[in-house]
């Protein structure tokens, strides 16, 4: 239709110039007339001259129209040019609502675009992209928690954390998967998929910590072996616990002295009553050792309730006021922010707190300075953690490996039950246990709950 009338307003011009041509021509030969055609002459470069501003008038708006799609500037807008005729103002109008379509499209896109950002920003997926020069494109929460490295812009700046990660990177081709133990708390599977965007080769990889998964394997594998070792050492000792103490019986009750000469030498007969209290005592013991096993796999599922966490700290330092002021221990809670709350079985998160402040004014009692700082520590969406720090001789390498092992302790007074069922516990809570230790410096236990 716009372009119909256009056809129509360019030809009706033609036409009158032609007209005026013709009719200037006839008047200035037939009737020898001057003013005319002069008059006529004019009339024909005006109408030539509008038809010129006519024709340009629509190449500029067009031009106008495609520089906008060409820049993305979507905000230009035509007017309606009622003076120049229907025609204009079709063609700016259907101008107009292409413009409105491009720029709806935008605006989907950009919205789309901020979803799937803020969808990378949330999993708990570590994901990082890289080009060819290195440079990092997206790193999403996720991965900046995982890695610990401040101002990651480079792939480069992953050797900060591990050259021996980065090489491993580097090399890997696309589609390939690979593991790297960077810490006792950090157990990557890294996948690495390839993609071009905007032109631009990119590298992204994907990084999980399955520490919490591994730690729950080797707590229920563990579980599973002590109550095998449970059963069976309960089911050899108990007969033998029962028959000492009927066999001491028997020799107390019945053993007599004869006058002249013995039936069994008082000695021989002392070493029997020793041995068997010896046995019996033993045995008392190796059941206690063992009952220890039942508390370790039959912990209860934690009954969780929203608890402020400076609610939580006061409440540990009330129970261990009395035994912290006698090993004059001193202990700094922090909580930010002050009103961070945590969802947990009280309980339960209490006997770990107590736990690691026993263990960590016990670690200091040769130390001038007995300082415990105890932190609740909110990190948004990815969760809250709460540490106990203490700058006792530390742990060293070797423990720090096994030190969640079950019976694995370093104190000669020790059960070593207390740490396994506090990562335990944790693993009821969906969270985690973890320890880092510098020996001579501190150690610092991190209870991380999702």
């Amino acid at each position: 239709m716009v372009y119909r009338r256009f056809s129509v307003g360019i030809s009706l011009r033609i036409l009158l110039i032609t007209i005026c041509i013709f009719v200037g021509i006839w008047l200035y030969f037939s009737q020898e007339l001057l003013l005319a055609p002069a008059i006529l002459g004019l009339i024909v470069i005006g109408i030539v001259g509008e038809m010129i501003y006519y024709v340009n008038s629509i190449n500029q708006k067009l031009a106008r129209f495609l520089d906008s799609i060409r820049f993305a500037d979507f905000s230009s807008s035509f007017t309606s040019d009622s003076k120049m005729g229907n025609s204009f103002r079709e063609v700016n109008m259907a101008f107009n609502e292409v413009m409105e379509v491009f720029k709806q499209t935008r605006a989907e896109k950009e919205e789309q675009m901020l979803f799937l950002q803020i969808i990378i920003q949330h999993i708990n997926t570590g994901i990082i992209s890289f080009n060819p020069d290195g440079k990092i494109g997206v790193i999403n929460n996720a991965a900046k928690q995982l890695l610990q490295i401040p101002q990651f812009r480079d792939i480069n700046d992953l050797g900060r954390l591990s050259p021996v990660l980065l090489k491993e990177v580097l090399e890997m081709k696309p589609g390939q998967r690979t593991s790297f133990k960077a810490s006792s708390s950090l157990f990557l599977i890294i996948q690495s998929t390839s993609l071009k965007m905007g032109g631009q080769s990119w590298t992204l990889l994907s990084l999980q910590n399955i520490n919490a998964e591994l730690q729950s394997n080797e707590l229920e594998a563990w579980q599973n072996l002590t109550k095998v070792l449970r059963h069976e050492i309960m089911n050899s000792i108990t007969p033998i616990s029962s028959l000492v103490d009927s066999l001491r019986t028997i020799l107390d009750e019945d053993s007599y002295v004869q006058t002249e000469g013995m039936l069994i030498k008082r000695d021989g007969f002392l070493d029997i009553q020793e041995g068997l209290d010896t046995i019996a005592n033993r045995s008392k013991g190796l059941v206690n050792f063992v009952n220890a096993y039942r508390d370790y796999t039959n912990i209860p599922e934690p009954k969780k309730e929203i608890i402020a966490v400076r609610e939580l700290f006061e409440n540990v330092l009330m129970l261990m006021k009395e035994e912290l002021k006698s090993n004059e221990t001193f202990v700094k809670a922090e909580v930010l922010p002050e009103d961070l709350e945590i969802h947990c079985d009280t309980n339960q998160i209490t006997m770990i707190l107590i736990n690691l402040v026993k263990n960590a004014s016990e670690s200091m009692q040769k130390q001038a300075d007995r300082m415990i700082s105890l932190r609740g520590i909110s990190q948004g969406d990815m969760g809250t953690l709460i540490q106990v720090e203490d700058h006792g001789p530390g742990i060293v390498k070797e423990a720090l490996e096994r030190i969640f092992v079950p019976f694995y302790t370093t104190k000669k007074t020790g059960s070593g039950i207390g740490l396994a069922i506090s990562r335990q516990i944790m693993n009821l809570h969906r969270g985690s246990l973890s320890v880092e230790s510098i020996p001579g410096e501190r150690t610092v236990f991190t209870l991380t709950f999702k």
